[in-house]
C-alpha cells in the first residue's frame, strides 16, 4: 500500500503535445513548466494507467438516447464543427447575447423565441419554469444519470472598460435599484433552482448574476455587502436543510480571486463532515496558477479541519481570461488535469499539486470532476478502481448537457452494468449533467459560451458528430434486423 503521501509508479501513456489555441503565446514560468514536464516524464500518481488497462465501452453506450436527442446533438455538432457554418453562427448569437434591441430579444420577440427554444435551448438548457425543469430532470434520470447539476442562468460576463469602471453602489438610490433589480431576482431564481434540485443533485451558483455591488466587492476583494451576504446565507441555509450541494462556479479572472475568498468562508461554515461538503469550489486546470491555489486550498483545509469541495474542469473563459496565463498548450492543460484528478481521487500530493509544507496530510475532499475529454474521464474511472484509491472519498463526474453525450452515456452505462457496485462501493463515479435554467434571453449569454467553447475544441466536436451519426446508422441497421 502507499500513503497518503507517497507516491506510485505505474507506467504512463504517452501522447503526442497539441496546442490549446491559434492565438499567440507566452512562455509559462520556468517553475510551471518544470512541474508539468515532470507530470508527463516521471512516475508518480496513477494518472499514468496503461492504455490496455483503461475501462473501455464494450455496446452502444448511446443507445440509451432518445432517437430526437440523438438526432438533434447530430445537428448541432455538424453545425459545430463545421468551419463554415460556425463562424456565422456565433456572429449572430454574439448579437443576441448582447443587443438591447427588442426586435432580437428571445424574452420580447415570440418567433425568435419559438426558433431558439426549439433548437439551441432545446439542446442546452432544462427549461423556463418549474414544470419543464423537472420535466426535463426526470427524463435525464430515467435515462441513468445519478442527478443534474443545475443552475440559474442569469449571470453578467464583463468587458474591459466594465471591468474598469465596476463602482460600489452601495449608498443612496443607486444602492437600492441594485437591491431591487439585481440581487433580488439573482436571490430568487438560486432559492427557485435549489427547491428544484433533489437531495443528492447540485447547484451551480454564479455570484456575477447578483449585479454590480456583488462584481465590485469581487473584484476588490471585500466580503460580500450587506444584502448580497443575507442573501448568500439564505441560499446556503435551504441547500444545507435539503442535503443539495451548492458549487461556486469559477468566472473571469478578474473577480476569481474574490470569489475564491468567499468560497473559503462559506466552506469553513458548511463542510464540518469529514469527507462530505456542501459547498464546493471550481478550480479551472487550463489556468497556470491553478495547482498552487488549489494547494493553498487544501492546506487551509488540512489545518483548519473542514472538507474541502474540488470541482475540477479544465476551464470556460477563453474568450474573457488573459492569453498568458493559460497553459501554452493542450498537452500542458491535459497533463495538469490529470495530475490534479489522480491527486484528489487518491489523496496524495503529486508533482503537479503539491503539498505547501513538509508533512502536511492530504485532507478530506469531495470531487466533482467536469471533463468532456474521453481519456481523462476513463483514467478517472481506472483510478477510482486502483488500490491507491481513497474510496471512502465522493466522487461525481459530470458533463454539461447538449455536449460530450458519447462520454456520459459512457459512464451511464457502466453504472448499469455494475449496478450493485456503484450502489455499495461507490467503484464507479456517478454520472451528472450540468445543466440551466431560465428565460430563452437569460440564456443566452450561457449559449453563447457553449458555441465559443465548441468553436476551441473542434476536434471534440467533431467526435461527438461522428459518435452520433455512427449511432443512427447503428440504429438504421437494427431496424432492418442488421447487427454489423
Amino acid at each position: 500500500m502507499i500513503g497518503r503521501n507517497g507516491l506510485n509508479r505505474i507506467p504512463r501513456v504517452a501522447s503526442a503535445p497539441r496546442k490549446i489555441h491559434s492565438s499567440s503565446t507566452r512562455p509559462s514560468p520556468p517553475a510551471e513548466q518544470s512541474a508539468l514536464a515532470a507530470a508527463t516524464s516521471v512516475p508518480h500518481l496513477p494518472t499514468e494507467i496503461p492504455g490496455d488497462s483503461l475501462p473501455m465501452a464494450k455496446s452502444a453506450p448511446l443507445s440509451v438516447l432518445p432517437l430526437s436527442t440523438v438526432l438533434r446533438n447530430l445537428a448541432t455538432t455538424s453545425i459545430s464543427s463545421s468551419p463554415i457554418l460556425l463562424p456565422p453562427s456565433l456572429a449572430i448569437m454574439n448579437v443576441l447575447a448582447h443587443s438591447n434591441r427588442a426586435v432580437l430579444n428571445p424574452d420580447k420577440n415570440p418567433f425568435l423565441r419559438w426558433f431558439l427554444k426549439k433548437t439551441f435551448y432545446a439542446q442546452f438548457c432544462a427549461g423556463e419554469n418549474a414544470a419543464e425543469v423537472r420535466r426535463t430532470i426526470d427524463g435525464l434520470k430515467k435515462i441513468g444519470f445519478t442527478g443534474v447539476i443545475l443552475g440559474y442562468a442569469r449571470e453578467i460576463v464583463l468587458s474591459e472598460t466594465q471591468t474598469r469602471n465596476l463602482s460600489a453602489c452601495d449608498v443612496g438610490p443607486v444602492a437600492e435599484e441594485c437591491m431591487r433589480t439585481e440581487i433580488s431576482p439573482w436571490a430568487a431564481g438560486t432559492l427557485e433552482t435549489v427547491r428544484l434540485a433533489q437531495p443528492g443533485d447540485f447547484v451551480a451558483l454564479k455570484f456575477s448574476g447578483a449585479g454590480r455591488q456583488a462584481l465590485y466587492a469581487l473584484k476588490n476583494r471585500l466580503p460580500p455587502p450587506k444584502h448580497l451576504r443575507a442573501a448568500i446565507d439564505e441560499i446556503c441555509n435551504l441547500a444545507a436543510e435539503r442535503d443539495v450541494t451548492l458549487l461556486f462556479d469559477a468566472e473571469q479572472t478578474a473577480i476569481q480571486a474574490g470569489i475564491d475568498d468567499w468560497t473559503l468562508e462559506y466552506q469553513r461554515k458548511y463542510n464540518k463532515v469529514p469527507g462530505h461538503a456542501i459547498i464546493y469550489g471550481t478550480y479551472q486546470a487550463y489556468l497556470k496558477i491553478t495547482p498552487s491555489t488549489l494547494g493553498a486550498h487544501l492546506a487551509a483545509a488540512a489545518k483548519e479541519g473542514f472538507t474541502l469541495g474540488v470541482k475540477l474542469v479544465r476551464g470556460a473563459y477563453l474568450g474573457a481570461d488573459p492569453r498568458h496565463i493559460i497553459h501554452d498548450t493542450k498537452a500542458d492543460t491535459d497533463a495538469a488535469y490529470n495530475s490534479i484528478a489522480a491527486s484528489l481521487i487518491c489523496r496524495q500530493w503529486g508533482s503537479v499539486l503539491k503539498a505547501s509544507e513538509k508533512e502536511l496530510q492530504f485532507p478530506h475532499v469531495s470531487i466533482l470532476l467536469g471533463s468532456h475529454n474521453l481519456e481523462s474521464v476513463r483514467r478517472a474511472r481506472a483510478i477510482r478502481d486502483s488500490a491507491e484509491s481513497d474510496r471512502s472519498t465522493e466522487l461525481a463526474i459530470a458533463q454539461l448537457q447538449g455536449m460530450a453525450d458519447e462520454v456520459s452515456c459512457e459512464l451511464v452505462h457502466a453504472a448499469k452494468q455494475k449496478e450493485g457496485a456503484v450502489r455499495e462501493k461507490g467503484d464507479i463515479p456517478k454520472a451528472y449533467k450540468y445543466i440551466v435554467w431560465g428565460t430563452t434571453g437569460e440564456c443566452m449569454k450561457y449559449l453563447l459560451r457553449r458555441a465559443q467553447e465548441n468553436k476551441d475544441a473542434v476536434a471534440r466536436t467533431r467526435s461527438g458528430r461522428d459518435a452520433m451519426w455512427n449511432e443512427v446508422k447503428r440504429r438504421v441497421r437494427g431496424s432492418f434486423g442488421l447487427t454489423a
